[in-house]
């Protein structure tokens, strides 16, 4: 049995004071590594113009690429070295669909679950998530990339504007878990059939929302040095523990570990460290 994660992957540009960086980012990125040690079953599928860009992947024989004629790029700025909880944003907002032809034929026989990270609201179609509903396992959804439109246009890139659409909830409806952050869920509530909504908020920790609501405390971390992509780390290990049949306070306590560990250093979770 295999666990299918798939959403694009990005080409980006890093802003920590005034120290410029280029990387390859998106969630399944930064979550592959995560999966690469306590999930090894796992597929990774991503959309991007080029399959360079997974070359730094963990495990590139886990990884299919569904090339299309564009690539999601992002600038993440963080204009306060000292407080990497801020981010301004920009990106390209590209048309990149992932569609339910594109994934005929390279999901694997047997699967343990999906993992669906949009960047953008164009990444998967309703059409997509219904279709991927059918196989019947748990499916689990990073909610970000759902309610990203385009804002103001600064030198050929967007601001990132979070807007609620009419669709949403029946995409949502019967998933295993959501992942969004407070900001998210102030936008899109609470009212969604779905079994747990986990809900994170940097260095102030996170909650869990199912039928109780559970508070997990964020491990503290001395040496701060990148927390791009630690959201998607958190998730990543959440979900981890999870298929492996571990309850919520469990999960969420290892998730909250493993991001601070991912923090600090360049770039995503370091699992040979």
């Amino acid at each position: 049995m295999t666990l299918v994660v798939i959403g694009p992957v990005t080409d980006d540009l890093i802003v920590i004071g005034d120290v410029e960086s280029h990387k390859i980012g998106g969630a399944t990125y930064f979550q592959s590594f995560v999966f690469e040690e306590f999930y090894e079953d796992y597929l990774a599928i991503v959309n991007c113009s080029s399959k360079d860009l997974v070359e730094d992947f963990p495990n590139i024989d886990k990884v299919k690429v569904i090339l299309k004629e564009d690539t999601h790029f992002f600038i993440n700025r963080y204009p306060d070295k000292d407080d990497l909880d801020v981010r301004e944003q920009l990106s390209n907002f590209p048309n990149i669909p992932i569609l339910e032809s594109d994934l005929e034929g390279i999901l694997p026989e047997n699967i343990d679950a999906f993992v669906l990270n949009p960047l953008n609201r164009y990444d998967f179609p309703k059409q997509t998530v219904e279709y991927l509903k059918t196989f019947e396992v748990p499916i689990f959804m990073s909610i970000q990339g759902f309610l990203r439109v385009p804002g103001v246009e600064v030198n050929g890139n967007y601001a990132i504007k979070l807007d609620n659409f009419d669709e949403l909830t029946g995409i949502l409806s019967g998933a295993d878990a959501i992942f969004l952050d407070e900001g998210e869920e102030s936008i899109i509530g609470m009212g969604y059939d779905v079994d747990e909504v986990i809900i994170t908020n940097g260095s102030h920790g996170s909650r869990i929302v199912g039928d109780d609501e559970i508070r997990i405390e964020a491990v503290k971390c001395d040496n701060v040095v990148d927390t791009t992509g630690c959201g998607d780390t958190y998730m990543a290990a959440y979900i981890s523990q999870k298929l492996s049949h571990k309850s919520s306070v469990i999960a969420g306590n290892f998730a909250s570990s493993i991001a601070s560990k991912k923090i600090e250093n360049i770039g995503p979770y370091n699992f040979k460290s």
